[in-house]
């Protein structure tokens, strides 16, 4: 027998018999199902989980088996949460995931400990502060105890052992809102309770002075400089900022939050709004630093018009229009425009990689990673699929928008009773969820949504669209897309000019053609009613309007 099989048998044989619910323990052949929890409160948070995440789907380099395969299949959204127990340390950023696995439990817990230790964990107190903490919160549906059966009275005695589930679940948020992102309703095998119903329990209990779990998107630093590991999968990249954005549950909006702001910055000659004004070197220097110094969280850079029927410019051309920018940006700007975050307005994934090698952080694809095709094709999924690629390792945030194709086609909803929220819903949502569950999926705590205002849309629809925006991201039952953070981008459309051409009800206005220059004070309507339902941020061109526009409006929605 070779020296990894003696190996795999002496790891198995530490791990005591043990009856799943409902079935008989499998082999080591099989896949299980397992889920994981990840948590880190020292240096950098999130770079850290996302090096645990890596290493967890290397494990042969890390226990010396080549059979051993984990394979991440789903994410929860990512938190930052006060500490428990020992509450004198700094505050973590927790999640969960859910894994494929052939190992064994008490294999798979060996390749955790040994994965802590790679990311930096050192002995601390019990529930102290620690790069990163990992544990197994379910496995299949078994139940585990590696303890002798006379220590099992108490949870004093863990170290070393194995108990799954685990056993403080049903007392800690931190745990089961992750897993309530992912599968609210698998059935606890010992209580006989959803996770969502515990999750329910355990929100019931809170106090008004416990300070609220925050949902948080974490931005890498790009450029960065690309290194080597001993065991295969490429370092996370550094975190350059995070982001709290809106949290819902039960017992609905849950901690402070605010709409971020995303200034527009087209590299183009064609725009519908601001073609040729910024798109060259000193211009868009200009446009980024005084859009920083106004307000603006991150700037969005597109160097591909999608306004109606306009003809798309080739692949090399738009690396040729965006890269020297974001290169100009991080070398040539100020200490407001370098340290800037941007993301790149981009549908293509060779624009989307070279964009954030030069140091873009973010990437806002308007048809939400499968291309310009409507009805979708093959070549769809095939877009999917790189375009994941590229996001999953360069561990971007994505903005996944809804559209069907040229924004001025495809507006038929009449298969969904004219519902712009239920189509959106289903559409949008069908594309989040290949792009964030399964194999090579990009994290759920990096996806942002936009309902795609101005794509595909009847003028009509869109105003009750906006009406009814929170609906897109709801905590209902079914609803793909909830509690994902959305953009809302209305700034100088043509369903706004479209209204304002109208005449008033009781005649006294004749309306007017407006210019997209002339829609400020309609995009200002849209912007107030986007923040105050909730949005995680807004898609606008005036950054020094706007930016009032969501101070105010926010005041009020908070007070």
């Amino acid at each position: 027998m070779t020296r990894i099989r003696m190996r795999w048998r002496k790891l198995r044989n530490l791990w005591p018999p043990c009856k799943p619910i409902n079935e008989s323990l499998p082999t080591p052949s099989d896949l299980h199902t397992v889920a994981i929890a990840l948590g880190s409160n020292l240096g950098d948070r999130f770079a850290n989980i996302e090096t645990a995440l890596r290493l967890l789907e290397v494990p042969s380099a890390l226990l010396g088996v080549d059979e051993a395969k984990v394979s991440v299949i789903d994410t929860s959204f990512m938190y930052e949460t006060a500490p428990m127990y020992v509450t004198d340390q700094p505050c973590f950023a927790n999640c969960a995931c859910m894994v494929e696995t052939n190992l064994e439990p008490i294999v798979l817990l060996s390749l955790l400990k040994k994965i802590e230790d790679v990311v930096g964990r050192v002995p601390t107190i019990r529930n102290g502060p620690r790069a990163v903490d990992i544990d197994i919160l379910f496995y299949d549906r078994s139940v585990i105890d590696t303890r002798p059966k006379t220590s099992r009275r108490n949870l004093e005695n863990l170290a070393g052992e194995l108990v799954v589930p685990h056993p403080r679940i049903a007392e800690r948020e931190f745990v089961l809102r992750p897993l309530n992102d992912m599968i609210p309703d698998f059935v606890h095998p010992t209580y006989r309770k959803t996770v969502g119903t515990l999750f329910s329990d355990v929100l019931s209990r809170r106090t008004c002075d416990e300070p609220p779990m925050l949902k948080v998107i974490p931005f890498p630093k790009y450029p960065c400089v690309s290194t080597s590991t001993p065991y295969g999968p490429t370092p996370a990249p550094s975190t350059a900022k995070y982001w709290i954005v809106a949290t819902t549950g039960t017992k609905g909006k849950s901690g402070p939050s605010r709409t971020h702001i995303m200034a527009t910055l087209n590299v183009t000659p064609d725009s519908f709004s601001d073609g040729s004004l910024h798109n060259e070197v000193p211009t868009a220097l200009e446009y980024v630093t005084t859009s920083v110094e106004s307000g603006a969280d991150i700037i969005d850079i597109g160097g591909c018009s999608t306004r109606p029927h306009v003809k798309l410019v080739s692949e090399d051309e738009e690396i040729r229009r965006v890269v020297p920018v974001i290169k100009a940006i991080r070398d040539q700007g100020n200490d407001s425009a370098r340290g800037a975050l941007l993301s790149v307005d981009t549908f293509r994934w060779k624009v989307a990689e070279a964009a954030v090698h030069a140091g873009a952080n973010c990437i806002n694809d308007v048809h939400a990673f499968t291309g310009p095709d409507y009805p979708l094709v093959q070549a769809s999924t095939d877009h999917l699929l790189k375009m994941r690629d590229v996001a999953r390792r360069l561990c971007v945030p994505v903005i996944l928008m809804h559209s069907r194709g040229d924004a001025a086609s495809n507006k038929d909803y009449s298969d969904y009773g004219g519902n712009l929220v239920s189509a959106i819903r289903t559409e949008l949502g069908d594309k989040v969820n290949k792009i964030v569950r399964g194999r090579g999926g990009v994290r759920r705590w990096l996806v942002i949504v936009d309902p795609g205002f101005g794509f595909s849309k009847p003028v009509d629809a869109q105003y009750a669209l906006l009406r009814n925006i929170a609906s897109i991201t709801a905590d209902d039952r079914g609803n793909r897309l909830a509690g994902y953070p959305l953009l809302v981008g209305t700034s100088k459309k043509s369903f706004l000019g479209a209204l304002l051409e109208r005449p008033g009800l009781d005649g006294t206005y004749k309306g007017r053609k407006t210019s997209p220059q002339e829609r400020g004070w309609a995009t200002a309507a849209t912007v107030a009613c986007a923040v105050q339902q909730g949005a995680s941020m807004v898609r606008i061109h005036d950054v020094p309007e706007m930016r009032d526009v969501v101070a105010v409006a926010s005041a009020i929605w908070s007070g």
